[in-house]
């Protein structure tokens, strides 16, 4: 892989390909899982802990080999059954002094051979191999009676994996040839191994005892065990699966890639066709533990990961990422970054929002366009239009945030929080100096700065009295083009004239329809408008 991460901590759909592998094994339901490490073993061994804090870890020591590997597992495995069938005798009281003797002397284990049923082996780096596949490998083995089962497929080009050798007549597998070590004809096979097994416990022990290092790579290979299985007269069968995808190894990155994209394919097409739309499935992806509802709308360029969840009737995208985020019924959420948050039903996001953690948006709820939010809940039915930051802020219900408002909620030192109470209306340009309290009810006028805390119902206004200071420009700067445009402005105004070009009839008459669907107050022009003294007169 070329990187500092360990192979199988390179993560697709959202989960490490260890994830994948610990998985797709719990879902066998087992009695114990082991995760043998070497290759930066602390790094895999804290995360295969975090993922299965019941797991067994395992050290493979210096030996290479996929069957020293599984040698170090099964030794665990054993010394844990040994130990707990001493804990089991202490507890009844049975310990034999003479067994321990007889053990002394090289008879049995005084506990029994230790680990015994079936036991499925399977490797950390093939991420699409799923608890299904796994469940009926292991019931082919048990139907069957086998002391060895392997998973195998057939690929088009076989280089570089172990081939599959069968018995003509039976089909049963006579031996698991290695690349390396295959004659001319065995190379021109095509079922390969995948690397899966289920193994009888007992059979596995005795074979993983008589082997050794003598082949082309100088490993101690597992597949040497199907050999010593047929030679002690057990089956050995193999479950060929016809989906070569679900066995495909990845060894770089440009494999990893690959599989990405194909197991993004099939989550996909598992989702549409549990009811959600995916508009543009090329460009959408989805993790493995992201959950959806019917009727959900993916649009294009959304990408959900983690533990994201939207509910019925809601419409991601386009151009949106969320990560662990929770979307109720009927959202939308508009070209959006969002991540740890929840966004309620029928509740509207974006454009261009961004939810960092801890964001609860309530029912009915806006965060609009340029809108950034941090650890903040906002009511339902409240709404953040546009232009603002709202960090560590509690808002009610019903509640209005004016545009360009910031609540400022850090001194340089800590974090303070903003409460806006419900049905409030705040003015747009605000600061809301933390910690500070907005009521129920009350009005913050437009440009107000506010450190004080605003009663319920009232208004708070904080600024400065405007004072023009007439001339200053042309004063200040003659000259420039400021300075003239202001000259022609006065020029134009003292002569009565429109300053600047007017509106087209059809234009006007656009404008006349918009202001009377959505309320307007019309703009009108001073100089082309009289003007009315006190009691209505007009003024000439």
């Amino acid at each position: 892989m070329k990187s500092s991460v360990p192979k199988v901590l390179h993560a697709l759909g959202g989960r490490t390909m260890l994830g994948h592998a610990m998985t797709a094994a719990r879902e066998l339901d087992p009695w114990h899982v082991a995760v043998v490490v070497r290759h930066e073993r602390d790094q895999v061994a804290a995360a295969a802990a975090q993922l299965d804090p019941a797991a067994l870890v395992v050290d493979q020591d210096e030996v290479p080999g996929t069957g020293r590997a599984v040698q170090c597992a099964l030794d665990a495995l054993d010394a844990r059954a040994h130990a707990g069938r001493a804990a089991q005798l202490v507890h009844d009281d049975a310990v034999d002094d003479e067994l321990h003797a007889d053990h002394a002397d090289g008879g049995d284990h005084p506990l029994g051979d230790g680990l015994d049923g079936s036991v499925v082996v399977l490797a950390g780096d093939i991420p699409l191999l799923d608890g299904a596949t796994l469940g009926e490998l292991l019931a082919a083995h048990h139907a069957d009676g086998n002391a060895v089962t392997v998973l195998t497929t057939e690929v088009a080009d076989a280089t570089g994996y172990g081939r599959i050798v069968r018995e003509e007549g039976t089909g049963d597998v006579l031996a698991i040839v290695e690349h390396k070590d295959a004659t001319p004809a065995q190379r021109e096979l095509r079922e390969i191994n995948s690397s899966v097994y289920v193994f009888d416990a007992a059979t596995l022990r005795r074979g993983l005892g008589g082997l050794g290092t003598d082949n082309a790579q100088g490993e101690v290979y597992l597949t040497d065990v199907v050999a010593s299985a047929r030679a002690e007269g057990g089956s050995v069968r193999a479950l060929l699966s016809d989906d070569p995808m679900l066995v495909e190894g990845v060894n770089d990155r440009v494999a990893l890639a690959t599989l990405g994209a194909e197991l993004n394919r099939r989550v996909l097409a598992e989702w549409m066709r549990a009811g959600v739309t995916v508009v543009d499935p090329a460009t959408t992806w989805v993790d493995v533990d992201v959950e959806l509802a019917p009727d959900v709308t993916l649009l294009p360029g959304t990408q959900l990961h983690g533990a994201t969840k939207v509910s019925s009737g809601a419409t991601i995208g386009p151009d949106t990422t969320l990560t662990d985020v929770e979307v109720g019924e009927g959202a939308t959420v508009v070209r959006t970054h969002g991540s740890l948050s929840v966004i309620g039903a029928d509740a509207t996001v974006g454009p261009f929002a961004y939810l960092r953690p801890n964001t609860v948006l309530g029912t009915h709820g806006k965060i609009g366009t340029f809108v950034e939010t941090k650890n903040s809940e906002i009511g339902a039915g409240s709404k953040v239009p546009h232009l603002s930051y709202v960090g560590d802020t509690t808002i009610g219900e019903h509640t209005n945030i004016g545009a360009a408002s910031v609540t400022v909620n850090y001194d340089g030192v800590a974090k303070h929080r903003t409460v806006i109470g419900s049905f409030a209306r705040t003015g747009a340009d605000n600061m809301f100096v933390a910690p500070v309290t907005v009521g129920d009810g009350a009005y913050t006028a437009a440009g107000s700065v506010i450190v004080k805390d605003v009663p319920a119902g009232s208004l708070g206004v904080a600024r400065a009295q405007q004072r023009n200071v007439e001339g200053w420009v042309e004063r200040r700067w003659p000259g420039t083009p400021a300075a003239e445009a202001a000259a022609r402005a006065q020029t134009d105004t003292t002569n009565g004239q429109q300053s600047g070009p007017g509106l087209g009839a059809q234009a006007q008459r656009q404008l006349a329809e918009h202001n009377a669907l959505t309320g307007a107050v019309p703009v009108v022009d001073p100089a082309r408008t009289p003007a009315t003294d006190d009691e209505g007169s007009t003024q000439r």
